[in-house]
């Protein structure tokens, strides 16, 4: 009986995968005329170093709890995209020892940030700024704007420079929600020594971080009201929403709407469709410049 989707999705993947290829994809002779369309199944398990039948159990869902190299195996031996390579290991619910790196030019986005209207930069794994726009350079103005012999890292500037306490509002509280933001994407960056060099300086250099850090504390990332102090004492306040650039996942995209009353009225007359609230004023508020 043909394998479904709905009863054993990964199988219905790996059967259409096969059906689409032909023997001259893969290096095989094309042999005598097929009754079915692509490879046939121990064509495909030849491909995986895996045997016909566990190959035949996989495609009709019998085989449970499939290993990570199986699943590297088969693919490789179906010349999986790095999509559908991604896609197989979520239908198994394994972790790809060796996932595909992803794209790291983060200059590539630099058109992005300058045709947004409202400040705007892009934080690394290591939560350094690699590009900003010029609203993020003069809202930030006499950080971002400045040269920086150890690049702009957002951490460093918020614990390490004395100006961060006075420039942004509710410091402590700001202060405890990124160290414990940064913990979370720590746990992948066990590994890293670039890490470790990172809060190492801070543990070194900031009192507060120190404690902090050891709190052990983890919260996922979120948005929200963000206050900013001026040199005449008034506030700046903005809305702030971080975002996921695709074949960037390691890159997060900061924006920060301005929250004031003018904001309050054009909000009020769109019309945002099936949309939340919150996300349709990011998307109507974000800003692209007319070309």
């Amino acid at each position: 009986m043909p394998t479904t989707e709905t009863d054993h999705p990964l199988g219905a993947f790996l059967r259409a995968i096969r059906e689409r290829l032909q023997p001259s994809d893969v290096g095989l002779p094309p042999g005598q005329r097929r009754r079915t369309p692509g490879l046939r199944r121990e064509e495909a398990a030849l491909l995986c170093g895996i045997s016909p039948t566990w190959y035949t159990w996989i495609e009709q869902g019998r085989a449970r709890a499939l290993s990570a190299p199986t699943l590297v195996a088969i693919a490789d031996g179906l010349r999986l995209s790095r999509a559908e390579r991604h896609y197989l290991f979520q239908l198994a619910a394994r972790a790809d020892p060796a996932p595909a790196e992803a794209e790291t030019d983060a200059h590539a986005l630099a058109p992005l940030l300058a045709a947004m209207q409202c400040p705007a930069y892009l934080l690394d794994r290591h939560w350094d700024v690699v590009e900003s726009n010029g609203e993020a350079r003069q809202l930030f103005a006499g950080w971002l704007d400045q040269p920086a012999p150890q690049g702009h890292n957002l951490l460093r500037f918020v614990f390490l420079d004395t100006r961060a306490p006075q420039w942004i509002v509710d410091w402590p509280e700001r202060a405890r929600r990124l160290t414990a933001e940064f913990r979370a994407d720590s746990a992948a960056l066990r590994h890293d020594p670039v890490h470790w060099m990172l809060v190492e300086q801070l543990n070194q250099g900031s009192e507060a971080f120190r404690r902090l850090w050891a709190a052990q504390e983890v919260l996922e990332r979120e948005g929200g009201l963000r206050r900013f102090r001026r040199p005449d004492g008034s506030e700046q306040r903005f809305r702030q929403y971080t975002l996921q650039v695709a074949k960037h996942p390691q890159l997060k995209l900061v924006t920060l709407i301005a929250e004031n009353e003018e904001l309050g009225r054009r909000l009020a007359g769109l019309e945002l469709g099936a949309m939340g609230d919150e996300e349709g004023a990011h998307v109507a508020h974000i800003g692209l410049r007319r070309q």
